[in-house]
């Protein structure tokens, strides 16, 4: 196994993947890449293979075909619960709280393969989220949806990951919920922590991206800046609303 330098930690490549369900693939080629503390979003048409792509690399779905390299490691083919233990925490769409636990109880259970004192991660993860402090004690599946996200992106940051992946963070919540949660994932990676994203709010997710890739039907599409893209008239019209 290679030594683990600073210049790979967090880094995520996935080369040419292929893959997907009863037989028939999704995924049809796709490569992404994440650099150390960059934050990269996945936007495409319904369909296109994205939420897929987070379950490859996540190792939620086996690969027919490709690699996925994080940390200087080739992990293709690992459990979700290893890679977890490489540094790299995911985020689902749906069912991401345990909705009979109480907010504290939800956080201290993404720390479940920690060993070490958590406490100063707990104190960081209520200062990213006040509401959640306020509310430690209530059961999660009481929470506004908003509330929730931030117990589920809290407990993913529990284990003090190199990369986060958040698979539609903002999907079902109101415009003032969506701002916060992208101001908080924007502080989150202030902290260092790299963020791969599948988000259906296109504009609002490459306006702070370093690096967004868009996909059609299972495969890469255009990739460049956040800025960039944004720019690119063909993006525009085809999958920013014009």
């Amino acid at each position: 196994m290679n030594a683990l330098t600073e210049k790979d930690r967090g880094r995520l490549e996935a080369r040419e993947i292929f893959g997907g369900y009863g037989g028939m693939d999704v995924l049809n080629g796709i490569s992404i890449i994440v650099e150390p503390g960059e934050i990269v979003s996945i936007i495409g048409p319904n369909g296109a293979g994205k939420s897929t792509v987070m379950k490859a690399v996540f190792g939620l779905l086996q690969l027919r075909k490709g690699s996925v390299h994080f940390n200087g490691r080739n992990i293709t083919g690992f459990r979700p619960d290893k890679i977890v233990r490489q540094g790299m925490c995911y985020v689902p769409q749906e069912h991401n709280v345990f909705p009979s636990l109480t907010v504290h109880e939800n956080l201290e259970m993404g720390a479940f393969v920690r060993e070490d004192d958590f406490s100063e991660q707990l104190d960081q993860v209520y200062e990213l989220f006040p509401p959640l402090k306020d509310k430690r004690k209530q059961a999660a599946g009481l929470l506004s949806g908003g509330q929730r996200q931030m117990v589920a992106i809290g407990r993913a940051l529990m284990l003090n990951p190199d990369l986060l992946l958040l698979d539609e963070p903002s999907a079902g919540l109101s415009p003032l919920f969506i701002n916060q949660i992208f101001e908080r994932i924007q502080e989150i990676n202030n902290l260092g922590v790299g963020i791969l994203m599948v988000e259906q709010n296109a504009k609002q997710a490459l306006l702070f991206s370093h690096r967004g890739y868009v996909l059609t039907m299972g495969m890469n599409r255009y990739a460049d800046t956040g800025a960039n893209l944004l720019r690119n008239q063909e993006v525009a019209e085809m999958f920013l609303g014009g």
